[in-house]
Formats: C-alpha cells, structure tokens, sequence
C-alpha cells in the first residue's frame, strides 16, 4: 500500500515546499473572496533518475490568482475624436453656495 503523499511533500525542498503551498493558498482564498472569481494552486513534482538507484525529486508550487476587475471611466466622445470627463451635451448651471444660519437645539423635557 503506498504511503499518503503528505509525508512526501514535507521531505521536498527541506520542508519548506509545504510551508509555500500553505503561504500560497492562503492567498488565493483571500483573493478568491474579495473578488468572487477563480483561482488554481498547483503542486508540480518532477522526478529524474539520479545516481546510485535514487530518485531526485523537486516540487513546485504555483498560483493562479483571480483576475482584478479593472476600473472603469465614463468619458463623452466629441465630433473630433477626443473623450471629455464632462458630457459636452449637458447645460452647465449656475450653482452658488447657500449661506447656513446656526441654530441652537433645545431639549425638551417631559
């Protein structure tokens, strides 16, 4: 019966291939849930024949995390070509500042 491949994966890279999967996972769940799209960790092991009947393992870890949604800007085209922040279209209106008096609260009682 072959051993769980846990036990592998803590020899590879003097351990520290495990502490990276780890890292790495923690990640992708965090971008996961703050953006609602997919994501991928892979564990990647190469084997070659080495001397002496042994076997020389290494281990990969790699992360897809999901894509940031970009931000977007709403511009206004002109006949010329050129995108404007502000719809040339739009009548501009005069606003002017309103002058706030204060006034005193009073607490009434019962």
């Amino acid at each position: 019966m072959a051993k769980p491949i846990t036990e592998t994966l803590r020899h590879l890279g003097a351990g520290c291939l495990m502490d990276d999967a780890a890292e790495q996972l923690a990640a992708l769940v965090l971008g996961v849930d703050q953006t609602g799209k997919p994501g991928t960790l892979t564990i990647k092991l190469s084997l070659r024949k080495a001397t002496a009947g042994a076997l020389a393992v290494t281990g990969d870890v790699t992360v897809k995390m999901p894509a940031t949604p970009k931000i977007e800007s709403l511009m206004f085209p002109t006949p010329e070509g050129n995108l404007l922040t502000e719809d040339p279209r739009q009548k501009k209106l005069d606003l002017k500042p309103v002058a706030v008096e204060k006034t005193e609260l009073q607490t009434l009682t019962a």
